[in-house]
């Protein structure tokens, strides 16, 4: 393996007066000079032999940037009305197939098989097939389990079916967390990324709800839907990250250029492990609020379908919220005294939440937990992305994540 070296090289500058509207006037970023790790090919740059440039990239540029994340923001957009519409139809799925809670909680522990196998070839996939891939395989998995859903088949098929789903979603969580992860300004944009999935997990509900109890159609017909929008987060993901070819990741994500797999290696990382184990945590406390309180709602705090599904509609916007604007200011305090805080106030409200008998504190409670729990997944990404390796990226937050997954299955 060729020594590695350290080089300062001239990229394209922008236009004269150009700025960065996530940077501020007293803290520009330049964009002249870039640290490269260097070991074998600079061929890219015009500078002759050897190797991978390591540049850190802005959202906007280059500029194709812009409409990769325009695509990635609209894959976890759907990515969160599928998780948010767990708790609004799990009713009326019950209802329609005569189950009990363990029968029916088996939505929720399918899809982590899914998210277990994702964990497991996420970076080979990567490797083999590059983003590109990822960006048409993990979106087909999902639109094939909603068209089937959309079927309204036997509930075994149901539970059978969202494994691929979760498989689908387990790839996007893993890929787009780390891409997004290596880009500059990371606080912000994971914050803004998970807060449009909040914001799909906020509108689904409230869509899911109004077409049971207000168009009186099956709760099935909502992956009708879902199944057009899966279909055009194929396109938009394909066109945006063609050029991204599995050739291109080993040569830009491995030093040696060698398409050697990196989960075993992520495996045996101290830090891979602790963000796996309070993911499992936090995901199993964010699904299960997310996927029972209407239920909750109905059965022991007597409320209306209606205004019970509405409480998963905020508890779901309390986390959009949350992530939106406490990921401007959890990067001022700093992750650790952040999270600390927010896991203080979210535990507060959580007992009040369930030991008030009172519906509107119930939902107020719900609501602002949601805002409190919201920044920790991101923060949790960017305390990985921070401590490993680029390389190693895909394959630990993979495997988080499908640990997460656990979570919401337990």
């Amino acid at each position: 393996m060729a020594a590695t070296t350290t080089t300062v090289i001239s990229l394209p500058v922008p236009p004269p007066g150009y700025q960065d509207p996530m940077t501020s006037s007293n803290d520009p970023t330049p964009l002249e000079e870039r640290s490269i790790s260097n070991p074998t090919n600079l061929e890219a740059f015009g500078q002759g032999t050897g190797a991978v440039a390591h540049a850190i990239e802005r959202w906007d540029y280059p500029r194709i940037n812009t409409y990769r994340l325009a695509a990635i923001f609209f894959s976890f957009l759907n990515f969160g009305m599928n998780d948010g519409s767990y708790g609004a139809l799990v009713p009326y799925i019950e209802m329609d197939y005569q189950l009990s809670y363990i029968v029916t909680s088996l939505v929720f522990l399918s899809p982590f098989a899914g998210y277990t196998v994702a964990a497991l070839f996420s970076d080979r996939l990567h490797l083999f097939f590059g983003r590109r891939g990822i960006a048409i395989f993990a979106p087909s998995c999902k639109c094939i389990g909603y068209v089937v859903i959309a079927t309204h088949p036997p509930y075994p098929a149901v539970v059978a079916i969202l494994a691929i789903v979760g498989l689908g979603n387990g790839l996007t969580d893993a890929a787009w967390n780390a891409w997004i992860g290596q880009l500059a300004h990371t606080n912000q944009l994971l914050g803004l990324l998970h807060g449009l999935y909040g914001l799909g997990a906020t509108i689904a509900p409230l869509i899911a709800t109004s077409m049971i109890t207000k168009a009186n159609l099956g709760w099935w017909t909502f992956f009708y839907m879902m199944s057009a929008l899966a279909a055009v987060e194929i396109l938009t993901g394909a066109a945006a990250f063609w050029s991204e070819t599995g050739s291109k990741y080993t040569r830009v994500n491995r030093a040696d250029g060698e398409g050697k797999g990196m989960t075993r290696q992520a495996l045996r990382q101290k830090v891979t492990w602790i963000c796996a184990a309070f993911l499992l945590c936090y995901v199993g406390l964010e699904v299960s609020l997310g996927g029972w309180v209407v239920n909750f709602m109905i059965r022991v705090r007597h409320g209306e379908p209606f205004s019970s599904g509405m409480t998963a509609t905020g508890f779901w916007l309390g986390i959009t919220v949350g992530r939106v604007v406490l990921g401007f200011i959890t990067p001022r305090i700093g992750e650790r005294v952040a999270v600390s805080v927010y896991l203080v106030i979210s535990v507060s409200l959580e007992l009040i939440f369930w030991l008030v008998p009172q519906f509107i504190v119930s939902a107020v409670a719900v609501s602002l937990l949601g805002f409190f729990i919201g920044p920790i997944f991101p923060s949790t990404v960017i305390a990985v992305t921070k401590l490993l390796p680029s390389e190693m990226h895909v394959a630990a937050i993979g495997f988080s994540a499908a640990v997460g997954g656990g979570g919401a299955a337990l």
